[in-house]
């Protein structure tokens, strides 16, 4: 049996996909996979959350795509094999507890816990890193949405108590001890997205023409990553203003991933506020991914005690935000924020207090059990 975690990220939005900064952590919502051999030449799976099985030929599952969940982890297997680790056959049982179209990255966390397996039973030694690559051409190439290499990164390296500071770009990391007074208190919404329907994808987009546009005239550049507030603003004029407030957003936001790891460091809790302030208004005025629902339990969570920062998290659309808050005050603050969300908008919150922790990992079934809840 074996497991990857879900995620999510402090800071950091958009800019894994532009070669940039970001600080996210692995959380203690995991996929759990279960693999068996087979004598056949397919990939079985069964999913316990959807109660829906499928199955393809491992020598064909270019053509086998539907556009259901299943393509995540027969594009795992495909991608495998395009890396020269073609897995065996096998049956694949699946159980997901991190919430789905929340933001917590549930797509990573299949993708990783299912590589993962099908690596370990070969008794390969795992490069995390080329896990992590293979999954996301999975979803990249395979499922069709152009994620960045964040999620699959942190699901496969996670650190128990860490938060990663992510170079996407190099793919050196660092891990950053999350104070112990601060518990990662991650408010659902309950509005739904899916970032295969299109507006991510159309993110990525308006950065890539930005990067070009700005490339014409800033020789050198390789992503916007590169580009400093001052170059963005000095060649303003040749950028539409969607595109300039996109790239605005990715070149301030770098700054705050970095800027957010030295406060981290320094226990500056002050700084650590302001600047996820900062981020979800980049978000939500600039790269315009935020939704009403996601404002209202930021500025609700922002007035609660013991908070030192809340903003949106994942790619939008609604889903998550992340709050810090004090440990003392994490109960009190779950059951005040739910109730007044749920009176402002009839929709009762999931809020989960989450512990940061370890990448993908084989266990033992028989000392190991999900979350509570989770299984039947």
């Amino acid at each position: 049996m074996y497991r990857a975690p879900g995620r999510v990220n402090l800071i950091g939005e958009h800019t894994d996909y532009n070669e940039g900064f970001v600080l996210p952590a692995a959380i203690d919502f995991f996929c759990w996979v279960a693999v068996g051999p087979r004598n056949d030449d397919k990939i079985a799976l069964y999913s316990e959350n959807v109660q829906e099985g499928a199955e393809a030929e491992l020598d064909d599952l270019w053509s086998q795509r539907e556009g259901t969940w299943a393509d995540y982890p027969l594009g795992v297997a495909w991608a495998l094999e395009k890396a020269g680790h073609k897995p065996d056959a096998a049956s694949v049982y699946i159980l997901g507890e991190v919430p789905l179209g929340s933001g917590l990255s549930s797509s990573a966390a299949l993708e990783v816990a299912v590589g993962y397996a099908l690596q370990h039973t070969l008794h390969r030694d795992i490069d995390r890193t080329m896990l992590a690559l293979t999954c996301q051409r999975a979803e990249n190439e395979f499922v069709g949405a152009r994620c960045g290499i964040m999620d699959q990164f942190v699901s496969c390296h996670g650190r128990a108590g860490c938060a990663l500071l992510i170079d996407c770009r190099s793919l050196e990391y660092e891990a950053l001890r999350i104070p112990p007074e601060i518990r990662l208190v991650v408010c659902n919404t309950m509005v739904k997205h899916d970032h295969s329907l299109g507006e991510y994808n159309v993110r990525r987009s308006q950065c890539e023409e930005g990067m070009r546009r700005l490339a014409a005239v800033l020789p050198g550049i390789q992503a916007l990553r590169d580009v400093t507030c001052e170059q963005l603003e000095e060649n303003r004029a040749r950028l539409t203003d969607v595109v300039y407030r996109r790239c605005r957003h990715i070149v301030s936001e770098n700054d705050r991933v970095l800027r957010m790891a030295e406060r981290l460091k320094s226990g500056d809790l002050l700084g650590i506020s302001r600047l996820m302030r900062e981020s979800h208004q980049s978000l939500r005025d600039d790269f315009e991914v935020s939704c009403p629902e996601l404002d209202l339990m930021v500025e609700i969570a922002s007035a609660k005690p013991g908070v030192y920062g809340a903003r949106m998290t994942g790619g939008g659309f609604g889903g998550c935000t992340i709050n810090l808050v004090e440990a003392s005050e994490a109960k009190a603050f779950r059951e005040s924020v739910a109730v007044e969300y749920d009176s402002k908008t009839g929709l009762r919150p999931e809020i989960h207090i989450c512990e940061p922790s370890q990448g993908a990992q084989a266990m033992d079934p028989t000392e190991h059990s999900v979350r509570s809840g989770s299984a039947r």
